[in-house]
């Protein structure tokens, strides 16, 4: 794979620098500034663009623009988004339209070696990766939201299809949906497609459109602007994974 890589920190970017190269893929560039990405992007074509939320100049949402710029003026770039902590607002900016080839990661999760190869290898034959820890986060900022007005993105959904969709964000099988509403696993099905259908979920595999289907749910239902506290897995080093 050609990949273009923005990242603030030097030493962040040597190291997946040094990965990717150890794997085998090319690396077109590596830089801080957002700035500079549409012209590179253009230039070097890049299958995937992996970018920081946060870059030069402002150290905001620039990495969001970037990659959603990149989208629109060059179709079917892939493209991995990763923050220090799950950011609601990014990501439904990012998961707003299609999702296939797409994926958000929590930072610390770019320093295993082989969990970044496997997410990079799905999102380049156009699959959807999101971090669990960002659906739990979400899903916690929702449980105890459910009697509350539903958001204009789920006005099309009945009662019962809402009800499946929460389900499903709770990481529940159609099988496991079937029997806490003591229905037939056929019904389940036709609602989830409903839902995937009402909710203008683009053609995919089964898996991206159940991921993109829940992400709409949930960052619907979420306070955006609310930061999001969670517990950090232990961080591990890309040095000791390429050792």
């Amino acid at each position: 794979m050609r990949l273009v890589i923005a990242e603030g920190s030097a030493i962040l970017r040597a190291g997946l620098a040094h990965v990717l190269g150890d794997r085998g893929h090319q690396l077109a560039a590596a830089v801080h500034d957002a700035r500079v990405l549409p012209a590179l992007v253009a230039t070097h074509r890049p299958d995937i663009l992996v970018a920081n939320v946060r870059l030069a100049p402002s150290w905001s949402d620039e990495g969001v623009a970037a990659a959603l710029d990149a989208r629109r003026r060059h179709p079917g770039i892939g493209v991995l988004l990763f923050s220090a902590t799950p950011e609601p607002q990014h990501v439904a900016r990012l998961f707003s339209g299609d999702g296939a080839g797409l994926g958000y990661l929590v930072q610390d999760r770019m320093t295993d070696a082989d969990e970044l190869m496997d997410t990079l290898t799905r999102i380049a034959v156009g699959g959807t990766v999101v971090d669990p820890r960002m659906v739990g986060a979400l899903a916690a900022g929702t449980a105890n939201r459910r009697g509350d007005a539903r958001a204009a993105g789920l006005d099309a959904l009945s009662e019962r299809e809402l009800e499946v969709l929460s389900l499903m964000a709770q990481g529940r099988t159609n099988g496991a949906i079937a029997q806490r509403l003591i229905v037939s696993q056929g019904t389940v099905e036709k609602r989830v497609a409903a839902v995937f259908d009402k909710l203008d979920i683009p053609g995919s595999p089964s898996d991206n459109r159940r991921v993109l289907a829940v992400l709409r749910y949930l960052t619907d239902q979420q306070a955006l602007t609310a930061p999001l506290s969670i517990r950090e897995e232990p961080r591990r080093r890309i040095l000791n994974r390429v050792a």
